[in-house]
């Protein structure tokens, strides 16, 4: 009969230890099952020449940022001005994936805003951010020279984040072969 009542007992406990656990962790720090594996293959167009593609490959050897956004995102425009700063500090090439946008209403955001991307790429059915693993925009993946995520940033971009994570990562990866 105690044995019946142990058990309940002992998943409650359990239980209680995951919900308080979680009251001290930061919800913008979700763990990707991507970081250390290698970025997900995709050829997307580009969102200023339709003509053209890009995918992983073609930036392998080097350090690159891909950040997910739209002209529909709110978010976006917070982070933007950082995104600008470092694009033109030239310190990483910033790749933008337009997820789940119009093309034209993207192209006319990065002309009315500005454009902090040494390429955007197109996204339209979201089919690539899903293989991302991307829960909203905005999202920012480090990549290595090899084409490994080594970080993922969740939500905008801030300068907490670019100068004590994001840019040190950066720096660490652009030394090594």
């Amino acid at each position: 009969m105690t044995k019946k009542l142990l058990i309940p007992l002992v998943v409650f406990v359990a239980l209680v230890g995951f919900l308080f656990t979680g009251l001290f962790r930061d919800p913008r720090e979700v763990p990707s099952p991507l970081i250390g594996k290698p970025a997900p293959a995709f050829t997307l167009a580009q969102l200023h020449d339709p003509a053209k593609t890009l995918g992983p490959t073609d930036l392998k050897g080097q350090v690159w940022l891909l950040n997910v956004w739209a002209s529909w995102c709110v978010s976006c425009r917070v982070e933007h001005p950082l995104l600008m700063q470092l694009a033109q500090a030239k310190a990483v090439p910033v790749i933008g994936l337009a997820y789940k946008d119009n093309p034209e209403d993207g192209r006319a955001w990065l002309a009315e805003n500005g454009n902090p991307y040494s390429v955007s790429i197109v996204d339209r059915d979201g089919r690539v951010g899903i293989d991302f693993g991307v829960y909203g925009v905005p999202e920012t993946f480090v990549v290595d020279k090899q084409g490994i995520i080594r970080y993922k940033q969740i939500g905008p971009v801030t300068a907490e984040a670019l100068e004590t994570k994001i840019l040190p990562i950066v720096r660490e990866l652009q030394k090594s072969s």
